[in-house]
């Protein structure tokens, strides 16, 4: 990810702590089986809910399960791959700084993880994976629905998915929120995203307002 120095994130935690907030990601690998149309060594990519355990690696590891019918993990074969994480973002117009010689632009919060994606077929580290998740996403939930013990559905329903697990091997943050601008410009930018009201608007706001704080 192309990164200026003014708007690189690189303390992991801050980058974990994103992931979790953010953790239905992208995973793009190369496709193994192709259409008539399309070349050898071709992306793939699925959108997927992940399951970040920070302990298990300096930088992580990444966790989750697709479709048995999805052809994306016959070949992950210890392939590369990289999954992205995408938070708020929202467009800034140049009149919102009340100079002349702006151009628009766009303020986005991202992080990429970088690694090696291994299939997990085995019953139990798979069901292990799907019980991971469920708590993770349920946990939320006025009355968590649970997994509950193996029985006929659950089994039937584990032949139907494959699990994924991602050792993560490096980390990117982008966090541009007009860094690259004066205090008195970038407060121009979060009166006007304020005034929009919608909610990558406001997020985006806040963010540049902690952003700002931090930097005093």
């Amino acid at each position: 990810m192309y990164i200026p120095d003014t708007f690189r994130e690189s303390d992991v935690n801050v980058q974990h702590d994103f992931i979790e907030r953010n953790s239905f990601g992208l995973l793009v690998t190369q496709s193994v089986t192709q259409p008539a149309t399309q070349s050898s060594g071709s992306l793939i990519a699925t959108h997927l809910p992940f399951v970040l355990d920070r302990s298990l690696a300096p930088y992580g590891v990444l966790s989750g399960h697709m479709a048995r019918a999805n052809s994306q993990w016959q070949g992950f074969a210890d392939q590369d791959c990289l999954i992205v994480f995408s938070g708020p973002h929202c467009y800034v117009s140049p009149s919102w700084y009340e100079t002349e010689n702006m151009v628009p632009t766009w303020n986005y919060v991202a992080v990429h993880a970088y690694g090696k994606v291994e299939a997990v077929e085995d019953h139990a580290e798979l069901l292990s994976i799907l019980r991971r998740s469920v708590e993770l996403y349920e946990s939320s939930m006025p009355k968590p629905w649970t997994l509950g013990e193996s029985n006929l559905f659950i089994e039937r329903m584990l032949l139907q998915i494959v699990g994924f697990r991602i050792k993560i091997e490096r980390l990117e943050g982008k966090w541009k929120l007009s860094q690259n601008h004066p205090e008195n410009r970038r407060q121009k930018v979060v009166h006007a995203l304020e005034l929009q009201g919608d909610e990558n608007s406001v997020a985006i706001a806040e963010l540049m307002k902690t952003r700002s704080r931090d930097s005093r």
